[in-house]
């Protein structure tokens, strides 16, 4: 007998079903919200039911014995429901004010700081990093903490014109979700993959490699050795090959990791909201910074500069990247005193539309740098 789509055992559960009581019960009637402190939104009913949300910041990776101590606190305040956001915070659903004060002391000395929403830095988003992946030029989490240790401040108190959005990727996958955020960070590689032609020959199965590679850039190879036998490896074609890594994800006789090319790049001006000009992508403003962990002091610096040249000027609500519009691309190399070089230009020789165009600056204001 064939299953119905609601038998299969296919992606998550409807939110639906795990909804607390009060939200429930209230589902599509609320009335009005407002922030009550950076961190603590309170949420009124048609019927007149009040919900109180308690979001908490938190690293990229957190102990099993952690997330039971936050359960803990779900029990005892929130009548057992929590919720994990998609950018690294923890919230509680409460429907009780009195029991707000007490577990934002008790997260205090769990040590996850309450805020991340109204004109605050939102809690950083990073993918794996160096710890569990195999394709990373930059440490993620590492990157996470030494932002978020400067930007505690942005993230507890309202001190910006609008929110501000970080993200932090290994490599170009962009697990991290960099391509639209205000100031992304992206791990950049700057040499193809090594070839071990003796770990390719013995443990890679060389078809599926070609056939995993998005610009076509693995063929095969094979090498006649001095006895005579012969070795069967591949080549990878460096014009055409985009860091990306996925043969190494095959392979272990192409690493990919490079200690002295491998680096950071620094993108600005992504967003999510349809508000205004509606979505965009983040655009490069950094090529690249040498990784220097494991507090990367020049990644911080640039990114301190870059926020505070936006929190100095931009009106209340302008988004990075609308602020950049406003003022242009020239202004903004300007004042965030950032160096603006060739590779600013897009000049991807497999986009023949804007070859060469200059998709990034504006023509008028290319003269500046010229």
């Amino acid at each position: 007998m064939a299953l119905s789509f609601d038998e299969l055992d296919f992606g998550p559960p409807d939110y639906k079903e795990m909804l607390p009581p009060i939200l429930e019960r209230n589902y599509g009637k609320w009335k009005y919200h407002e922030e009550i402190e950076p961190g603590v939104y309170k949420h009124v009913s048609e019927s007149g039911e009040e919900v109180y949300t308690v979001r908490a910041g938190q690293p990229k990776f957190i102990a099993s014995e952690t997330v039971l101590k936050l359960c803990d606190l779900a029990d005892k305040y929130a009548n057992g429901y929590l919720r994990f956001t998609s950018r690294h915070s923890v919230e509680f659903i409460l429907d009780n004010k009195d029991n707000v004060e007490p577990l934002k002391k008790d997260l205090a000395e769990l040590g996850f700081p309450v805020g991340g929403t109204g004109r605050t830095v939102r809690s950083i988003v990073a993918c794996t990093g160096w710890v569990h992946c195999h394709t990373p030029a930059t440490d993620s989490p590492g990157l996470q903490k030494a932002l978020m240790d400067e930007l505690y401040d942005y993230f507890v108190s309202e001190k910006l014109p609008t929110r501000l959005t970080i993200a932090v990727s290994g490599c170009l996958n962009m697990c991290g979700a960099v391509h639209c955020s205000d100031i992304a960070i992206l791990g950049v590689h700057r040499r193809p993959p090594k070839v071990i032609d003796e770990v390719v020959s013995k443990a890679c199965e060389i078809p599926s490699m070609i056939a995993a590679c998005p610009t076509y850039a693995i063929k095969p190879k094979m090498i006649k050795k001095e006895d005579g036998t012969t070795l069967r490896s591949i080549s990878i074609d460096g014009e055409k090959c985009m860091y990306c890594g996925i043969c190494y994800g095959l392979c272990p006789g192409t690493p990919i990791a490079d200690p002295k090319n491998d680096g950071v790049s620094i993108w600005v001006g992504g967003k999510i909201s349809n508000t205004r000009g509606g979505p965009a992508f983040s655009r490069l403003a950094v090529p690249f910074i040498p990784n220097n962990p494991p507090r990367w002091p020049e990644v911080v610096e640039t990114v301190k500069k870059i926020i505070d040249a936006w929190a100095s000027d931009a009106k209340p609500d302008e988004r990075m990247g609308e602020w950049i519009e406003r003022i242009g691309w020239a202004e903004f190399f300007e004042r965030t005193g950032i160096e603006f070089t060739h590779k600013h230009i897009d000049d991807y020789i497999f986009n023949i539309r804007d070859m060469n165009a200059g998709a990034r600056v504006k023509g008028r204001e290319l003269k500046k740098f010229s």
